[in-house]
């Protein structure tokens, strides 16, 4: 009946889900600089710093979809506590990159724009990456 508010809809529903995505990386970000910190070793804190900077690419490359959708720059806001041990961090981070990974592939099944479906389509696949090495963590901890 009303086709634009349908899209205005849609747009909104995006818009929200993109403030959540780099509120999320912001936080994501804050943290694992701290967890690479606390790493034991050199190889863990490469690998922290290397799912760090994919959570940077993240942030920017969400923020620029934002930016083109509402024409404002987003105010990301930190919206967790990051842990204070090494390895209450890494479990928290495996269950948040859990998490995101379904977040990012329902944003990308719903996401009109080919461009937009991609860039969630491959953040999902990274966040999955980054689980799977916080997982390996997690087993050399405990």
């Amino acid at each position: 009946m009303y086709p634009y508010y349908d899209h205005y809809r849609q747009n909104q529903k995006l818009v929200s889900d993109l403030i959540k995505a780099i509120n999320g990386e912001y936080s994501a970000i804050q943290c694992y600089a701290k967890l690479a910190a606390m790493a034991p070793n050199a190889e863990q804190r490469d690998q922290i710093n290397e799912i760090l900077n994919d959570e940077k690419k993240h942030l920017r490359q969400f923020s620029q979809i934002y930016t083109t959708l509402t024409g404002k720059q987003p105010l990301p806001q930190l919206i967790e506590e990051c842990a204070e041990t090494y390895l209450e961090g890494l479990e928290a981070s495996f269950k948040d990159e859990q998490k995101t990974t379904d977040f990012y592939h329902e944003i990308a099944d719903e996401a009109a724009d080919p461009v937009i479906k991609e860039v969630f389509r491959r953040a999902a696949y990274d966040e999955q990456n980054h689980a799977v090495w916080f997982l390996h963590y997690i087993g050399k901890e405990k």
